[in-house]
C-alpha cells in the first residue's frame, strides 16, 4: 500500500509541474490559439493532480467524515478541470 501511495504521490508531483509549465506558457503566448491550448493542457493536468488528491484523501487514510467530504470535493473538482480541459483542447486544436 505504500508503495501506491508513492506513486500517486510522484504523480501529483508530475501533474503539477506540467500545470504550472503549461500556465507560463500560456501567460507568455500571444497568439490567441497557442494560449487557448495551454490553457486547456493547464486545466488537463490539474484535473489529473485532483483527482490524484482525492484517491489519497478517499483511499489511503482511515474513513474520517471531513477526509471524505474534502476528497469527495477533489474528485468533483478534478474531473470536471479534466473534461473542460479536454473539450477545450478538442476545440482548439481543429
Amino acid at each position: 500500500m505504500e508503495i501506491i501511495q508513492w506513486i500517486v504521490i510522484a504523480g501529483i508531483i508530475m501533474a503539477l509541474i506540467l500545470s504550472v509549465y503549461n500556465s507560463f506558457k500560456a501567460r507568455r503566448s500571444s497568439e490567441h490559439k497557442t494560449r487557448a491550448l495551454h490553457t486547456a493542457k493547464m486545466n488537463i493536468y490539474m484535473g489529473i493532480m485532483l483527482i490524484l488528491m482525492a484517491i489519497i484523501q478517499i483511499l489511503m487514510f482511515t474513513g474520517d467524515t471531513v477526509r471524505v467530504v474534502i476528497g469527495s470535493v477533489f474528485l468533483l473538482l478534478g474531473l470536471f478541470n479534466l473534461f473542460a480541459g479536454i473539450r477545450n483542447h478538442s476545440i482548439f486544436s481543429k
